[in-house]
C-alpha cells in the first residue's frame, strides 16, 4: 500500500488548464503625463512608506499607527488569517488520517437460550488510518482553489491598508487646508476690523455715509460666521482621523499648522508595471485562478472516491485486553457510492463552476481597465491642476494689488467704501480657491499612487 500511495496520487485533474484570462494589451506609455509626473522612476523615492513623498513628520507618525491599531486593518488581516487557515485545512486532506479509539462499558443483553437477561463487560483499545486515493483531482484541485483564495485575500489586506494610508493621507491635507483657511480667515478678520474701525471714524467726521459702515460690518462678521464653520469642518476631520487610526475622538487632537504642504512630483513608471502592482487586480486574478480549480472539483464528483483504510486493536469481555486472542484488524479499499443518476444535480454543479470562472474572468478584465482608467484620470488632475495653480497664483498677485489700490482711493476719497468691498471678497476669494486648488494637488498626488498600487518599481 505504501508503494501505491504516490502512484495513486499521481491521478488525472479535472480542471481545465489555467492561463490568466486576456485583457486589453497595455498602452507603451500613459497618455495624461506631463511635468508634474515624470516618466521614469526615481530610484530615491520611498517605497513602502509612500507618504513620505509629502514630508510631514505629524502625517508619518499617524500613517504608522495604521498597522497596528486601525480595526478596519485588523478585520482584513483576520479574512486574511481565516483564508491562510482554510488552505491548510485543504492541504490536509492530502495526506493520511490516523485515529485513535477505546471504550469500556457494562452492557445488559437477554439470552435467547434461556430468556434470561445478563451483564457483561466491553473492552476496546485500537487505531485507524484512512487515505483517499485523489485519482480525479478532487483534493489537489480543492487545495489549489484554497491556496488562490489565500493569495487574493492578501491581496485584499494590501488593498485595505493602501486604501487606509490614502484615506488618511487625503484627510490630513484636508485639516492641513482648513488650518491654512483658518489663519487666512484671521488674518482677514484682522483687516476688516481695522476697516471697520476706519469706516466708523469716518462716518464719525462726516467723511462717510452710514452704509460704509455697514457693508464694513457685514464683511466682519461673515468672515467670523466662515470661521466659525471652518472650525467646524475641522472638527469632523479630526474626528475622521482619530477613527482611522484607532482612537477616540473624544481624546485626539492634532495641532494647527498654517502652511500647507508642498505637492511632490510623483513618477508614473511603465503601464505594463500596472497590473504587477495593483492589488485589487492581483485578487481579482487569483479569484479567476480558484474558480478554474472548482471547475476541477466540480466535474470530479462524476467518479467515486476510493479511500484505502487500515483498522486494528484489541477487544474483549474479560479482563485481558492487550492478549493475542483478543486482537481485531481490517484492511482494505472502500468504494464510495458509484454515482449513477442524480437528476443532473452534478452537471448543474459543474455548469455553476463555470459560471462562476466566467463571472471571476470579467471581474478580473473590468479591475484592470478600471486600474488604467484611474490612473489616467490621477495624471490628468495632477498636470491640470498644476497648470491652475500657476494660474491661480497671479490671479491671487493682481487681487491683492486691485485690494490695495481700491483702499488708498477710499482713503483719498476717490471712490466709495463698495470699490473696497468688492476688492476685499476678490482677493479673499482668490486667496481660498488657491488654498482648494492646492489641497487639490495634493490629493490627485495621492490618488495617483494609490491607483499605481501604493508603488512605482521594485
Amino acid at each position: 500500500m505504501a508503494a501505491m500511495l504516490p502512484l495513486l496520487a499521481s491521478g488525472c485533474s479535472m480542471a481545465p488548464s489555467y492561463t490568466a484570462p486576456p485583457v486589453a494589451p497595455a498602452p507603451a506609455a500613459f497618455k495624461e503625463t506631463g511635468m508634474w509626473t515624470p516618466a521614469t522612476p526615481a530610484d530615491a523615492m520611498p517605497r513602502g512608506a509612500w507618504w513620505r513623498v509629502l514630508p510631514d513628520p505629524v502625517l508619518d507618525a499617524l500613517e504608522q499607527r495604521i498597522e497596528k491599531d486601525s480595526p478596519r486593518l485588523a478585520i482584513a488581516l483576520a479574512r486574511y488569517d481565516q483564508a491562510r487557515a482554510l488552505s491548510r485545512q485543504a492541504r490536509a486532506d492530502l495526506r493520511p488520517r490516523v485515529d485513535a479509539s477505546g471504550r469500556a462499558l457494562t452492557a445488559r443483553a437477554m439470552s435467547p437460550a434461556t430468556g434470561g437477561h445478563y451483564e457483561y463487560d466491553d473492552y476496546a483499545v485500537g487505531g485507524s488510518a484512512a487515505y483517499e486515493v485523489d485519482l480525479w483531482g478532487r483534493i489537489r484541485n480543492q487545495v489549489s482553489a484554497t491556496q488562490a483564495e489565500a493569495q487574493a485575500s492578501a491581496a485584499d489586506l494590501a488593498g485595505a491598508r493602501l486604501s487606509l494610508q490614502a484615506e488618511l493621507a487625503e484627510n490630513y491635507i484636508q485639516l492641513r487646508k482648513l488650518d491654512a483657511q483658518l489663519d487666512l480667515l484671521s488674518q482677514t478678520k484682522t483687516a476688516y476690523a481695522a476697516a471697520v474701525d476706519l469706516t466708523t471714524k469716518r462716518f464719525e467726521g462726516g467723511a462717510a455715509n452710514e452704509a460704509d459702515v455697514t457693508r464694513a460690518r457685514t464683511q466682519f462678521k461673515s468672515v467670523q460666521s466662515e470661521m466659525a464653520q471652518r472650525k467646524a469642518d475641522r472638527a469632523l476631520l479630526e474626528h475622521a482621523i482619530a477613527t482611522l487610526v484607532g482612537e477616540q475622538a473624544s481624546g485626539f487632537a492634532i495641532a494647527p499648522v498654517a502652511a500647507m504642504l508642498t505637492p511632490p512630483q510623483v513618477p508614473a513608471s511603465a503601464p505594463s508595471l500596472l497590473l504587477q502592482r495593483r492589488p485589487d487586480v492581483a485578487a481579482a486574478e487569483r479569484r479567476v485562478a480558484a474558480a478554474n480549480a472548482r471547475i476541477g472539483v466540480a466535474r470530479a464528483a462524476f467518479f467515486p472516491q476510493i479511500t484505502l483504510g487500515a483498522s486494528g486493536g484489541f477487544e474483549t469481555t474479560a479482563a485481558s485486553l492487550l492478549s493475542a486472542g483478543s486482537s481485531v484488524w481490517a484492511l482494505g479499499p472502500a468504494l464510495a457510492a458509484m454515482p449513477i443518476f442524480d437528476a443532473g444535480r452534478r452537471r448543474a454543479g459543474v455548469a455553476y463552476a463555470r459560471a462562476q470562472f466566467a463571472e471571476a474572468s470579467a471581474n478580473y478584465r473590468q479591475a484592470t481597465l478600471n486600474a488604467f482608467r484611474e490612473v489616467e484620470d490621477q495624471l490628468a488632475l495632477v498636470n491640470r491642476l498644476a497648470e491652475a495653480s500657476a494660474q491661480q497664483s497671479e490671479a491671487v498677485v493682481a487681487a491683492a494689488r486691485t485690494n490695495q489700490l481700491a483702499n488708498i482711493q477710499y482713503r483719498e476719497g476717490a471712490v466709495d467704501y463698495l470699490q473696497v468691498v468688492t476688492a476685499q471678497a476678490a482677493e479673499l476669494q482668490a486667496r481660498e480657491d488657491q488654498l482648494a486648488l492646492e489641497s487639490r494637488r495634493l490629493i490627485a498626488s495621492v490618488g495617483l499612487i494609490r491607483a499605481m498600487g501604493g508603488d512605482w518599481g521594485s
